[in-house]
């Protein structure tokens, strides 16, 4: 066999077999691509590893914050959201509002007192009228025709009694002669009584239909305004007292004093007293006051609703203050002992008894009070609670002895944020 001849690894030299195809690699070369292509793989698969376990790692403590914020909310809702407040301290001297309706001092509607047609009137409403101005002017023909007719039996009675009246005297006068008998000249002068007293019932008649014509001429019975006209020329007049329903003509108010009636609570009735001075104000004029004085009471409460009925008289002179307005009458309060206070809001109508809701140590506690005076909007305390009591502002009726509360601002309770 010939002898192998060895050929330097560094010679980059093609070798082909006699065939022409290539011959395969140097075994040196096949030698050092194996490790390499393995540490390759490893350093891959240690880098899967890494992000794999960094990977669980990230979940496992998402999960867990996870959990922790649910446990969290959890516990923010099993307490109750409430707003609280503070007893207030009151008593000083101050006032009580009532409102009140005003009154004209004097009101009155205008009927007519005849029968017959309207011809003409002379006032309307919003007008101002003194006393005795004339209003309206009737047309009454019947009375007249029934005038006309009582005078003519006026003249015939008084004629029959000039007649009657000489017979008497004719009689009595044949009488002293023994002319005539006595029984004759009896009837003779009773006859003429008769006749007199036909002629004073004439008289009486002829009287009533002339003031029966005279309302025919409707005058104001006071100075006044016209508040209302609810006729029209040509209307058909009844007389105010011949119909069930009578229909007035006219109304007039005097607006120059007016009568202001305020219910007072009952329990405000000894505070009130005759002559006392009372602040009138009215939406109308923002800032401006009316003075007037309380003129008299009912002197009892009234049993339906337990108030006491108070008039205040206010001067007019301006008419700025209108009969039927609703305005508000403030009474000044003699000196009060000092109080607590708090809004009505608060209080929890209970089986047994009156409670308010406290927060003691994050807990409900359901304390008993007592109230002094009921203000309406808010309650004077008489005893049960003390100015650092937090009390829960619109408990719900479920609210028991112990629950567990979280306070928050005014306006987050029952679960709305604050802001």
């Amino acid at each position: 066999m010939p002898e192998k001849v060895s050929m330097p690894t560094d010679i980059n030299t093609d070798m082909t077999t006699p065939s022409g195809t290539t011959a395969p690699p140097h075994a040196s070369e096949a030698i050092d691509v194996a490790p390499r292509k393995s540490k390759g793989s490893w350093i891959a698969l240690a880098i899967v590893a890494v992000l794999l376990v960094l990977g669980i790692l990230w979940g496992i403590g998402a999960r867990r914050a996870d959990e922790r914020q649910l446990a969290q909310t959890t516990r923010a809702g099993a307490d109750l959201a409430v707003s609280v407040t503070h007893p207030i301290v009151t008593g000083q001297a101050g006032e009580i509002a009532l409102p009140g309706n005003t009154q004209a001092f004097n009101d009155t509607p205008i009927y007519a007192r005849t029968n017959g047609y309207l011809k003409k009137f002379f006032v309307d409403i919003g007008q101002h009228v003194a006393e005795g101005q004339l209003m309206a002017v009737i047309e009454t023909p019947e009375v007249d025709q029934q005038l006309q007719v009582a005078q003519a039996d006026l003249k015939s009675a008084q004629a029959d009694l000039s007649l009657a009246e000489t017979t008497a005297q004719r009689y009595q006068n044949l009488l002293k002669s023994d002319s005539v008998s006595k029984q004759e000249t009896d009837v003779a002068v009773s006859g003429a009584a008769a006749k007199r007293a036909s002629v004073e019932a004439a008289e009486a008649n002829v009287r009533r239909l002339q003031q029966m014509q005279s309302f025919e001429r409707i005058y104001a019975p006071f100075s006044g305004v016209v508040t209302a006209r609810n006729t029209d020329i040509g209307d058909l007049i009844d007389a105010g007292s011949g119909s069930a329903q009578p229909k007035d003509l006219f109304r007039i108010a005097a607006t120059g004093k007016l009568r202001v009636f305020v219910a007072v609570p009952e329990i405000y009735a000894p505070d009130i007293h005759d002559g006392d001075t009372a602040t009138l104000t009215l939406d109308e004029y923002p800032g401006q006051q009316f003075i007037g004085h309380i003129a008299r009471n009912s002197n009892s409460i009234d049993m339906a609703s337990r108030t006491l009925n108070v008039e205040v008289d206010v001067d007019n002179p301006q008419g700025k203050l209108l009969p039927g307005a609703y305005v508000f009458a403030h009474f000044k309060l003699p000196q009060e002992q000092a109080k607590l206070s708090v809004p009505a809001n608060a209080l929890l109508f209970r089986a047994e008894g009156l409670r308010v809701a406290l927060v003691s140590n994050g807990r409900v506690h359901l304390q008993p009070i007592t109230i002094a005076k009921d203000n309406g909007a808010t309650l004077q305390v008489g005893t049960g609670l003390t100015p650092d009591d937090q009390i829960i502002l619109d408990p719900a009726d479920s609210i028991a002895e112990g629950q567990p509360v979280r306070v928050v601002s005014h306006g987050a309770a029952n679960g709305v944020p604050a802001r």
